[in-house]
């Protein structure tokens, strides 16, 4: 090789290296506390079953859920009430003969007096049927709280199991970073000194840029995560630092309960479902309400006139009801019957959403739980006793670049596959629960 092109080529990997210095200085800045494995100092320690019980007390949207029952439970009160009776009276302003305001007297020189009494009666059963539509929309929003718990609570164990991962998968990154830091500054001591190359210098720095770019990535987010969970559980400002049993999740089992088993919880309690049955429920009470509403209703009256009918002081019964020639009602009649059709065709979906949600959520969680299965603890254990042993010999010169470089980015690989492939284990026995909405698994 010509000597100006070797110089060339030296002037430029030292280009590359002060470049790479820079960058690596400023990423590790950044990720100092993560780096250094530490975790800010408003951390919240939390297993699973305290994190729900902060969401069930404190969450604002069950809040406003548990007020929106207390609505409708007020509108039952309503329902039950009776129309109110209705008083007219009406008595001379002024006699054009006695030219008198408000004349007094019981021939013509006085004045007239008339009074009513009338009350509105339903009829058809209105009242009766208007109570139980009321009380049918309590359910309804009783129903939807739990539907919404349900949502919320699949929402934070997702988000909770998924930061405890992603933590896990940190601390890998966290000891290679860490290792290869010291390399680059044992390299960096020996600078100029011959004895190690320096495109060597540069491709451990490249890969420990690397490193670092996919551990940023990683904290971005476990932050997105964290906000999520924080929005759920209304916690300000602390980092929420998950614990799990993993001997309780060693032991969940998927073969534990039958499909039978599941479906029957899930048609019993899933909260969605039961709200498409209320659906039907209230749209055939709104059908009947509708054809009651055809029925014109009854009014009673109870008069007094004075001196303006055929006799003075005349007292009298009346009744009033509409005639139904023009407005029976039928449109809204053919609409509620219409709506029932709608809400029962919506039911059979629900119905048929829920035996197909729990018969893949049990086949993935027996695919997942075979997968985790394989994994042979001792292999990560191996790996694990191995690295610091590689590093070493690295450092040594026993090893050579690309062997160390291929035994970290095999151990990295290896580790966050087992974190995923246990994330997705844990995820499937929550997607029974959510959707048997029955607790059958806890870890």
């Amino acid at each position: 090789m010509p000597p100006y092109i070797s110089l060339l080529l030296k002037v430029y990997l030292h280009k590359i290296v002060m470049s790479l210095r820079t960058l690596v200085i400023i990423v590790l800045s950044c990720a100092f506390n993560y780096v250094s494995g530490q975790v800010p100092a408003d951390t919240l320690r939390i297993n699973i079953d305290s994190a729900e019980r902060i969401f069930l007390k404190g969450n604002y949207t069950l809040l406003a859920q548990k007020y929106n029952i207390q609505s409708q439970k007020a509108l039952e009160i309503q329902a039950k009430l009776y129309p109110n009776p209705n008083l007219s009276v009406f008595y001379s302003l002024y006699n054009s003969q006695t030219k008198k305001f408000f004349p007094v007297g019981p021939d013509s020189s006085g004045g007239e007096l008339t009074a009513q009494l009338s009350q509105l009666i339903y009829l058809a059963g209105k009242r009766k049927k208007q109570l139980k539509i009321a009380e049918t929309n309590t359910r309804l929003a009783e129903y939807q709280f739990y539907d919404l718990i349900r949502t919320l609570k699949y929402t934070l164990r997702t988000d909770f199991y998924n930061i405890y991962f992603l933590l896990q998968s940190s601390k890998v990154y966290n000891e290679e970073i860490t290792s290869l830091q010291q390399v680059v500054s044992a390299f960096e001591e020996q600078e100029g000194k011959g004895y190690i190359a320096e495109k060597e210098v540069v491709r451990i720095k490249a890969q420990l840029y690397t490193l670092l770019g996919e551990y940023n990535n990683l904290i971005s987010q476990i932050n997105d995560q964290e906000s999520e969970l924080r929005l759920v559980l209304q916690i300000k400002g602390s980092f929420i630092f998950p614990i799990l049993d993993s001997s309780k999740m060693e032991n969940m089992d998927p073969a534990l309960y039958s499909l039978t088993t599941l479906l029957d919880s899930a048609y019993k309690n899933r909260s969605d479902l039961q709200i498409a049955r209320t659906n039907v429920e209230a749209s055939n009470l709104n059908y009947s309400y509708q054809k009651a509403l055809g029925v014109p209703d009854l009014t009673l009256s109870l008069a007094y006139d004075q001196q303006g009918s055929y006799i003075n002081n005349l007292t009298s019964l009346g009744a009033a009801i509409d005639l139904p020639l023009f407005n029976r009602n039928k449109g809204n009649i053919q609409s509620a019957k219409i709506n029932t059709q709608v809400n029962t065709a919506l039911q059979l979906n629900a119905e048929a959403t829920v035996q197909e949600n729990v018969s893949h959520a049990l086949e993935k969680a027996f695919a997942n739980d075979k997968m985790y299965r394989t994994i042979d603890p001792k292999f990560l254990r191996d790996f694990d006793r191995l690295l610091h042993e590689v590093l070493i010999n690295y450092q040594k010169r026993n090893l050579t670049l690309l062997d160390f470089l291929d035994f970290y980015g095999s151990y990295k690989d290896n580790i966050l596959s087992s974190n995923n492939i246990q994330f997705n284990r844990i995820s499937a026995f929550e997607d029974i629960n959510y959707y048997t909405e029955t607790d059958f698994f806890q870890p």
